[in-house]
């Protein structure tokens, strides 16, 4: 183990470098050939068959896909296998390329696209969520084939996929193509806890109408951006009372116990209005919400739609322009992994050999990719990987020495797992 360190410490510089190229390439939705192309070239040296897996456009259809806000055409999850074909372990380790808009540069310290180390942090876009997962991921891989060649006895795959911020749909795309194993490790940043499970979570588009005119007979007008006042409001009624039966046991999940406050509306994106002179005719809010595992997607759409229209009961406007309700990106629902999983504890064991202490077991009141290897492909899976801070916020960053740290442990975990017994 102390090689293994050694290596691990020694080999960091080489992570860095390509933590910073893939922070470079700005992999919004719909961008993320550049860093998938970056992250293949890296799986091809490190002696993987790297296959461009392309995203059907027919996922749409998927029962259990999000619903796509981008076409498919040229996009692509890269998958990388290594092993014997016919082995009797395996395992995956995951990421997504995918990274949320940094609509905000003006107030980074410096550009978001442009990496920059800060008192052992790198700050950038993706930094954190999740470009530092795959470089740990392939710290712990390059260390383990330095110092012991050959340690690879079974099976492993390195998926990058995209969309895990919108849809899922890439994750999911490879599980339908058959990319499964015996378990899953997610490298997804996790300040080094074990991540468990997520909740159920929707998006929706809701289109408030108004009446357009000039601003200087407003009154005859109908401002929609003033009428989103009361559809926020019915959201956040709604929020409180969802957390509200959460804490006070009707309805509570005691899998997120932890989180007294699970269950998140936001209110994202606000969009109205071309000219400061006019009244807008349209205000569109586009709303994330968290909701209860025990509803489906589409309960919890129509009780999005039922507190909306419970609140504007009375208004006459609305009565004759009720608000429209479109279900976009993310139907995603809840997952939950037994920690008495053998890759949990394993994982755990790992963590203790480096820190001297089990890791934190948690839950979170998101979600991650995880869901679709627990719940379509019965797949023990956790998530686990570097420490980070303003994840999709401004100066969004990744501290360097938990990279060196989550590789250390996940070295020692998958050095492990091949030699344990199935």
């Amino acid at each position: 183990m102390d090689k293994l360190d050694a290596a691990i410490d020694a080999l960091f510089p080489r992570a860095l470098e390509v933590l910073e190229r893939l922070v470079s390439n700005a992999s919004t939705i719909g961008n993320e050939s550049g860093a998938q192309e970056a992250f293949a070239g890296e799986l091809e040296r490190a002696g993987f068959a790297v296959t461009r897996l392309e995203i059907p456009e027919s996922i749409a259809s998927d029962p259990d896909a999000g619903i796509p806000i981008v076409s498919y055409e040229h996009r692509y999850d890269i998958v990388g296998q290594r092993g014997p074909s016919d082995a009797s372990r395996t395992i995956i380790l995951n990421g997504h390329m995918d990274v949320v808009p940094a609509d905000d540069a003006s107030r980074w310290t410096s550009p978001p696209f442009e990496p920059t180390v800060v008192d052992g942090w790198l700050v950038g876009r993706g930094a954190g969520d999740m470009k530092a997962g795959f470089a740990a991921g392939l710290l712990a891989l390059w260390a383990l084939d330095e110092i012991s060649p050959g340690w690879m006895t079974g099976g492993l795959s390195f998926v990058a996929a995209i969309e895990e911020e919108a849809t899922g749909n890439g994750t999911l795309a490879s599980v339908r193509a058959g990319y499964t194993a015996d378990a899953a490790v997610l490298l997804e940043p996790t300040d080094l806890d074990i991540l468990l499970g997520g909740i159920s979570l929707i998006w929706i588009s809701i289109e408030v109408d108004g009446l357009a005119g000039h601003a200087e007979a407003a009154m005859e007008s109908v401002n929609p951006i003033l009428g989103a006042y009361s559809v926020i409001a019915a959201l956040q009624s709604l929020e409180a009372e969802m957390n509200a039966a959460h804490v006070s046991g009707d309805g509570a999940d005691a899998a997120f116990a932890a989180t007294t406050h699970p269950y998140n509306v936001n209110i994202g994106r606000v969009l109205a209005g071309d000219w400061a002179s006019s009244v807008p005719a349209i205000a569109r809010l586009e709303v994330r919400v968290g909701h209860p595992g025990t509803w489906t997607s589409d309960e919890a759409f129509e009780r999005v739609k039922a507190a909306v229209g419970s609140a504007l009961a009375g208004d006459a406007w609305f009565a004759a322009h009720p608000p429209r309700f479109t279900m976009t990106g993310y139907r995603a629902q809840r997952y939950l992994q037994d920690e008495t999983a053998a890759v949990v504890t394993r994982l755990g064991d790992a963590h203790a050999e480096v820190h001297g202490v089990q890791p934190n077991r948690v839950t979170l009141g998101s979600t991650t990719d995880g869901r679709f290897y627990v719940n379509q492909a019965g797949m023990p899976t956790l998530a686990y990987g570097p420490r980070t801070r303003n994840m999709h916020g401004t100066d969004e960053a990744v501290e360097l020495a938990s990279i060196v740290q989550c590789a250390k442990v996940v070295a020692r975990f998958l050095a492990g797992w091949y030699g344990a017994a199935s």
